[in-house]
């Protein structure tokens, strides 16, 4: 089917034409004859870099152009959001649409998006945007759900399965448009969201799924490829083989330490087949990264990017993870070793995709498990660059001859299992409860029933369970304050509406309540650790070597601690973990350098901004409780420590970082140099400015007339590591 012939304005076809699409891939030719133009609810299976995307370009060019209404598209993840309005901003601005992007900030309605026709944003952030009764969202025609197995995903997928389902029940009329790489019960998700199902295997390159072991690469289609044995390191001769073919390998293993040390082990031999030009180009590639970042970790980065190979896992910053994916993208970069954060998220595909490891860490449990085969198929599925391939491989490694015939049946010849939901947990139930409660979409208890009656859980398991699961919750919240039980009748109390709006599980803030009301004395470190024990903040893995100095901790500060060591051994290494996280959150307000945070807490600067936003955030919530509570001291005692942790920088600075483009590093420089106010800086003369480090006369000369203007914003300059002035 060509462009040309669809149902669409022509200016929305000459848009595309000028991109290449001119005829459509078969996914997107069955979904448009599912009725994907004509408002049809839709759940479309199709391998990765199949033109999933523009199946929802289509819809959403339908709707906007006969004025059908804006549309919601819906990302798991705010990589895939900005990916996404990357995308999309371009093509729907060339037809006079606008694009927004709505990532964060989850106390607020966002009124300003009304003006867009398009929002691109995360689950969470559209969860947050119902429960604050934004009334753009009920003039959406269309809502894309992108990655919708994600419902089966036991940490996220409780949001995204009750958002769906409250949508659905807010705007019955709307088209909804699920797009999936993997999902085994199609038809089963497809009957719960009263959607035809399109599934459809077709790649734009050909996958070929195998098992090496001993020189051979056996194939699930019975052919076998011969590799050279060079390295006697299956990693280092798999990867060989592919760049000597002219292709780029993508390899998967489960750990940090092991995707650096992989990428250490195999930069000898990518570099080995670079060109002088591609290795005159890293070398610029690298340095630039070095003169924005200048950390460890970004050190280690460069060194090996230079030989052409990179590691990319959840702890670079944004920064770096983006040098490596568009570098790769670019074909500088040969071999890139990833933890499988990048599975799920970026599109980046590679000639051949290696399986390094079949086990991996499951921190709750504290044990090994295997691989699922949806997390193999989300892996495998990167295999094959349309612009390069012909052929995309994807590779396990077996270790012994027997496990060649076991990984073909049990991975590359199976399924993915079942999209099955995860909803009925109290925990994920009583910030859910709390929300249809407090956003008056429930008053009566039946009325409850009536979105869980919507779920998939429901679907698949029937109401049964996650009814006594949810009167369970009705009580607890009821006991707590959140919400009023009188018979049938249900009512948000004041605090329960602000606990649903402030997007924070209930118990949080019964734990945060309990301490502000019954604590008289709070340090800075009080707060921190009254937030790094709560349900909400993610605690950081303890490593044995670390006992010794938090059990000093223990003992040294125990009168700031909000809650006192548990005597369970268990117990005692969750509360360990979660003082970690406080104490690494007290090292950033007291400007400790990152790089020493980095090595200290064993992260990496993505870790770290992933730590303090969510401790930013769980401060505000904390603040605006204190306000509730009516304890004036505290809730601005919080507000100052929240724009310390933003900042990370002790209090003294708090004026000086209020100007834009003045970070923890420069206004600690300023402030050493005398110029402790905005006063000073008002009064200095613009060469005695100009001699700070880290300012020069460009940026004294912005920096004085921004303040003798009241505007307090600079031009974005940006804000250089600490570590660049530790020599």
């Amino acid at each position: 089917m060509k462009v040309d012939e669809l149902p669409l304005p022509d200016r929305a076809k000459l848009a595309l034409t000028k991109r290449g699409v001119a005829e459509l891939f078969p996914p997107q030719e069955l979904a448009v004859k599912a009725g994907l133009l004509e408002g049809v609810n839709l759940v479309v299976t199709a391998p990765t870099a199949s033109g999933k995307t523009l199946i929802a370009i289509l819809a959403a060019f339908k709707h906007l152009t006969e004025g059908g209404g804006k549309v919601l598209y819906l990302t798991p993840l705010r990589s895939l959001a900005s990916e996404k309005y990357e995308e999309l901003s371009d093509l729907f601005g060339e037809l006079g649409y606008k694009v927004a992007l709505s990532a964060g900030d989850f106390d607020s309605s966002d009124p300003w998006l009304d003006k867009y026709d398009l929002i691109i944003a995360t689950n969470e952030k559209a969860d947050s945007l119902l429960r604050h009764g934004a009334s753009w969202l009920r003039r959406a025609a269309l809502v894309v759900v992108d990655e919708v197995h994600l419902i089966g995903d036991p940490s996220r997928g409780p949001t995204l399965e009750i958002l769906v389902s409250r949508l659905r029940r807010v705007i019955p009329y709307a088209q909804f448009l699920c797009l999936s790489a993997t999902i085994a019960n199609l038809s089963e998700l497809a009957q719960w969201l009263e959607a035809v199902p399109v599934e459809c295997n077709w790649r734009p390159v050909l996958l070929k799924e195998g098992v090496y072991y001993d020189g051979v690469i056996e194939f699930s289609d019975g052919t076998v490829k011969d590799v050279e044995v060079i390295y006697s390191d299956p990693l280092l001769d798999l990867a060989c083989d592919s760049l000597n073919e002219g292709g780029q390998v993508l390899l998967f293993t489960f750990r940090r330490r092991a995707a650096v040390s992989l990428a250490t082990r195999l930069s000898g031999v990518v570099e080995k087949v670079l060109k002088e030009q591609e290795k005159r180009a890293l070398k610029a590639v690298a340095a630039q990264l070095l003169s924005r970042e200048y950390n460890t970790i970004a050190e280690k980065l460069a060194q090996l990017m230079v030989k052409g190979v990179a590691f990319h896992h959840a702890g670079l910053s944004y920064l770096a993870r983006k040098t490596v994916e568009e570098n790769f993208k670019g074909n500088l970069i040969k071999v890139v070793v990833a933890t499988p954060t990048l599975a799920a998220g970026v599109n980046l595909p590679a000639r051949r995709v290696i399986i390094a490891d079949r086990r991996k860490f499951n921190s709750e449990l504290g044990i090994y498990e295997d691989l699922s085969v949806t997390e193999y198929k989300q892996m495998a599925g990167r295999a094959g660059r349309p612009k390069y391939d012909n052929i995309g491989e994807a590779v396990l490694i077996a270790r012994t001859v027997d496990e060649v015939d076991y990984l073909i049946e049990e991975y590359v010849k199976s399924s993915p299992e079942r999209v099955t939901s995860k909803l009925a947990t109290e925990r994920a139930l009583r910030s859910q409860i709390l929300a249809e409660v407090a956003s008056g979409l429930a008053t009566r208890v039946d009325e409850i029933s009536e979105t869980l009656g919507r779920s998939l859980y429901a679907s698949q398991y029937g109401q049964h369970q996650i009814w006594r699961t949810t009167m369970k919750v009705l009580e607890e919240l009821n006991t707590e304050g959140f919400i009023k039980v009188s018979g049938e009748r249900l009512e948000a109390s004041p605090v329960g509406r602000r606990v649903a709006e402030l997007y924070i599980d209930p118990r949080t803030a019964s734990i945060v309540m309990k301490h502000l009301t019954s604590r008289k004395y709070f340090t800075d470190l009080t707060y921190l650790h009254l937030i790094a024990e709560t349900p909400d903040m993610p605690r950081l893995y303890l490593r044995k070597s670390e006992r010794e100095w938090l059990d000093d901790v223990v003992k040294r500060r125990h009168n700031e601690l909000v809650v006192s060591p548990p005597d369970d051994p268990d117990e005692y290494e969750f509360f360990l973990a979660s003082l970690k996280v406080a104490l690494l959150l007290y090292d950033w307000i007291g400007e400790e350098a990152e790089n020493d945070i980095y090595e200290k807490y064993d992260i990496g600067p993505g870790d770290l901004y992933s730590i303090t936003q969510t401790a930013e955030w769980l401060i505000y919530a904390s603040s605006e409780l204190a306000k509730l509570l009516l304890l004036p001291e505290r809730a601005n005692e919080l507000a100052v420590l929240r724009e310390r942790v933003k900042h990370g920088i002790k209090a003294e600075l708090l004026e000086l970082v209020s100007i834009k483009g003045i970070g923890r590093i420069r206004a600690r420089a300023l402030y050493a140099r005398g110029f402790k106010s905005l006063a000073d800086i008002a009064r200095a003369d613009v060469r005695e400015l100009s001699l700070v480090p880290s300012i020069g006369p460009t940026l004294a000369k912005r920096l004085k007339e921004s303040i003798l203007s009241g505007r307090l914003e600079l031009e974005h300059v940006p804000e250089p590591s600490i570590t660049d002035y530790l020599g």
